[in-house]
């Protein structure tokens, strides 16, 4: 008498619950992402018991909440398939105008409007020329940052802007919540507010579709145009709002302040998961990545690397993050 595999399920070639739902849990790109945060963390701290303090933490929430905080507008442009190469004009700028404003004796609440505006303005610019113009993302933003960059050159003459600030205005970014810096319970709370847009709105679920397939999405009524634009305002927007909390911490607007910035909160998006052809991504995965690279700058000066290496190690990240993703893409594809 012969027997099946419903006689004795354990023969069978049936999965354990346990394993499908690990094996789903490391499709997630976030988790991968989070893995080798933890990982790194622990690697630097075999050689240095200094990086698990509460101390050197809380400093390196601190020192990446900036990168984080442009990495969330960054990402909503990529998931559309674009990129904004503007965002280290737009908090540079940000920072040395509301330190103008300050200058000029203006009440804090119009310094600080006035720094976000700056923002504002960088991407409606920015989403018009995408849009109206049609000039490519990386053209249109590329051009805008010089513009920003040179501005702020023209206006400092080199020279940083240091005005009187009120006690109010520097907790903005030199204060604590409890053990907590405050930039980073900023950067928490956006992570939170735009994570809700993108995976329970309208909203999100046009900006996914207009880089999943933009064709697609303009047929089942998504006004893609308006997408575009909404999405590189956020993006500016939000790289002020980072600029007016770095000059709150340093109190300095120095004219090279936010150069360079652009290509860490890109890398920040990129190691976090987001395709740079768009259609995927998350602002969670982008705060992680943000969080590997900061984790990464630690421990190079914790373990007394050359600090120019720093950049070769994220490049290299960078690198293995978007192969990684392309398999990815390429398993899944002949899966298909």
């Amino acid at each position: 008498m012969s027997t099946t595999n419903q006689d004795h399920p354990i023969a069978g070639t049936q999965s354990s619950p346990v394993l499908d739902e690990i094996r789903k849990l490391f499709q997630v790109r976030e988790f991968n992402v989070l893995i080798a945060l933890i990982a790194v963390g622990i690697i630097i701290s075999l050689f240095t018991p200094y990086f698990f303090t509460t101390d050197n933490l809380m400093g390196v929430f601190r020192a990446f909440s900036l990168t984080a905080i442009m990495s969330i507008g960054m990402v909503l442009v990529i998931i559309t398939g674009g990129i904004d190469l503007s965002v280290g004009s737009a908090m540079g700028l940000a920072s040395l105008v509301t330190a103008l404003c300050f200058d000029a004796a203006l009440p804090m609440g119009i310094c600080i409007a006035a720094g976000i505006g700056v923002g504002l303005i960088f991407g409606f610019i920015n989403g018009v020329l995408v849009t109206v113009i049609g000039l490519p993302p990386f053209i249109a933003t590329l051009g805008t940052l010089s513009i920003g960059r040179g501005l702020m050159y023209m206006i400092t003459h080199g020279i940083p802007v240091t005005p009187d600030t009120p006690d109010s205005f520097a907790f903005l970014g030199q204060g604590y919540i409890g053990p907590v810096p405050v930039p980073v319970v900023l950067m928490l709370i956006l992570m939170v507010v735009f994570a809700i847009i993108m995976r329970g709105t309208r909203f999100g679920r046009h900006i996914y579709a207009t880089g999943g397939n933009e064709y697609a999405a303009r047929l089942s009524g998504v006004k893609v145009d308006r997408v575009k634009l909404s999405v590189y305002v956020i993006s500016s927007t939000i790289a002020s709002v980072a600029g007016v909390i770095g000059f709150s911490r340093y109190l300095s607007a120095e004219p090279a302040s936010g150069f360079g910035a652009e290509l860490d909160v890109i890398a920040a998006a990129a190691i976090g998961g987001a395709s740079l052809s768009g259609g995927v991504g998350s602002v969670t995965g982008a705060v992680i990545g943000a969080a590997l690279v900061g984790v990464i700058a630690n421990g190079v000066v914790l373990l007394n690397i050359n600090t120019y290496a720093q950049q070769a190690i994220t490049g290299g990240v960078i690198l293995i993050a978007v192969s990684l993703d392309v398999l990815r893409n390429r398993i899944m594809g002949g899966r298909a």
